[in-house]
């Protein structure tokens, strides 16, 4: 057991909508979190007011709901720590730089954006990394707010452990002297984030590997307050599909509530989330969230990049969907039947989706599997035609199967078992290939590319409605 209850957080930045690759981290503090019975905080990190999108931190909300992953305190409930929107803890950021600049460790900074260009120009010319403490004030101006408020490095090296990553190092070259408060009043991230993190009692900072070439800065800060740092831990790009760079908006990223729009179910998305970049040791890729809670660990992600792909997002929703019990799903998949379906029974729709569970990949598709259950389809002579087999035989070919289809289902009662005999009949008398004959009698029959078992949805669809597509297929064809 940790010897400190274990806090864990998601603090993004309210700049727009979040995607799969922005969330994992709020997905990996989350299981953390729960895992180890403690709490988990949403803090929204909203001090960079150029960049803040309206809205933006209610969707940061919902998305997080949308996936179960509720917060123990945050910005809407408050908690022992309030407020938890950093541009309502200014005053406490002062008191810590204030702290800083009486232990003579931070400085007013009283260059001009053009004079600090100059000194990052000199610098390339001379082939050397820009260092801002090369160029620290001789003398020190009094901070009153209205310049930018520099940290005051003391260049070392570092070595510390990431709970993902390993054992890392670096020299004192990658020191230097950010910025602490802009001259806007509104504190950085680098300096922020620490300040929020300690007095929130956070245990855990997971975070994306952007921040990774900082830590040794944080460390830095750390000392310079005489705080411990929180565990850390640095999880590795989401990249693209085509695997070379960073999953990003600009490249299409999707919104990860058009996900649950679309009818992926909340646990799906996070068994995928997490399952990029990590997995338990075993071949198991379907996990329940209780299973999640239990066997999850940040040693066990992955140090390399995760590819993000659909296709496996949809496979695993199709998974999760195909454990769910039937009654249970029906009333999840409420808001996605065909208009054609409303004048049904809740009976028959049970029926229906019992039918397609196991093809449904994600709830939007469901209107178009079902749809020829409610109605009847405009023949698409076409969906013979493009068929591979099907497309090699004449018209006259088409019309005699057909019509022996007709016979043979005229003398069925329509339950499954019975269906199934007469088919497997009807493939003997015809000598026919079952991707022949069944393919032809279930595209007349329901006039889509892809349906159920033959049997079972012939037996649904009842023998009044088959028998008539079987004819109007026939009238079509004689056309």
């Amino acid at each position: 057991m940790p010897e400190k209850d274990v806090r864990t957080r998601f603090a993004p930045s309210p700049t727009g909508f979040l995607h799969v690759g922005g969330i994992r981290t709020a997905v990996f503090a989350w299981l953390v979190a729960r895992q180890n019975k403690g709490k988990f905080i949403l803090r929204l990190e909203d001090t960079d007011k150029k960049r803040e999108v309206e809205g933006s931190g209610q969707h940061i909300m919902d998305s997080l709901k949308a996936l179960g992953l509720e917060w123990n305190e945050g910005p809407d409930i408050g908690g022992p720590h309030t407020p938890y929107l950093q541009s309502e803890r200014l005053e406490s950021y002062k008191a810590w730089a204030q702290k800083l600049i009486d232990a003579g460790r931070a400085y007013a900074d009283p260059y001009t954006a053009e004079e600090v260009q100059s000194f990052r120009e000199e610098a390339q010319r001379n082939k050397q990394p820009f260092l801002y403490r090369n160029h620290r004030p001789d003398k020190t101006l009094t901070w009153d707010g209205s310049q930018p408020l520099r940290f005051k490095s003391a260049p070392k090296p570092y070595k510390w452990h990431d709970a993902i990553m390993g054992d890392l190092s670096t020299g004192p070259e990658v020191i230097d002297d950010f910025i602490l408060i802009k001259s806007d009043g509104y504190p950085t991230y680098n300096f922020a984030h620490i300040i929020d993190d300690l007095e929130m009692e956070i245990t855990h900072v997971i975070r994306g590997q952007e921040f990774i070439a900082s830590v040794p800065n944080y460390l830095n800060l750390h000392e310079a307050l005489d705080i411990s740092p929180p565990i850390m831990a640095t999880a590795p790009h989401v990249l693209g599909p085509d695997g070379k760079k960073k999953l990003s908006k600009r490249d299409g990223a999707k919104d990860v509530l058009d996900y649950v729009r679309d009818g992926f179910l909340p646990d799906a998305l996070v068994n995928f989330i997490v399952s990029l970049g990590w997995n338990d040791g075993t071949e198991q890729e379907v996990f329940t969230r209780e299973e999640l809670i239990q066997k999850f660990s940040l040693d066990r992600v992955q140090k390399s990049g995760a590819h993000f792909d659909e296709r496996r997002l949809a496979w695993m929703n199709g998974a999760h969907i195909r454990a769910l019990p039937l009654e249970e799903l029906y009333k999840k998949v409420s808001g996605f039947w065909p208009e054609e379906a409303s004048g049904h029974s809740d009976e028959h729709k049970i029926q229906v989706l019992g039918l397609v569970q196991e093809r449904l990949k994600y709830f939007a598709e469901l209107s178009e599997l079902t749809r020829f259950f409610f109605i009847d389809l405009p023949v698409d002579l076409l969906l013979v035609r493009d068929n591979k087999q099907l497309g090699k035989l004449e018209t006259r070919e088409l019309n005699i199967l057909l019509e022996q289809a007709k016979v043979t289902l005229e003398q069925s009662n329509f339950t499954v078992q019975d269906l199934t005999d007469r088919l497997n009949q009807l493939l003997e008398q015809t000598s026919q290939k079952p991707g022949i004959l069944f393919s032809l009698i279930r595209i007349a029959t329901t006039q889509a590319p892809a349906s159920p078992a033959l049997a079972e949805t012939l037996a649904l669809l009842g023998k009044e409605t088959s028998l008539r597509r079987l004819g109007q297929m026939l009238e079509s064809l004689a056309s």
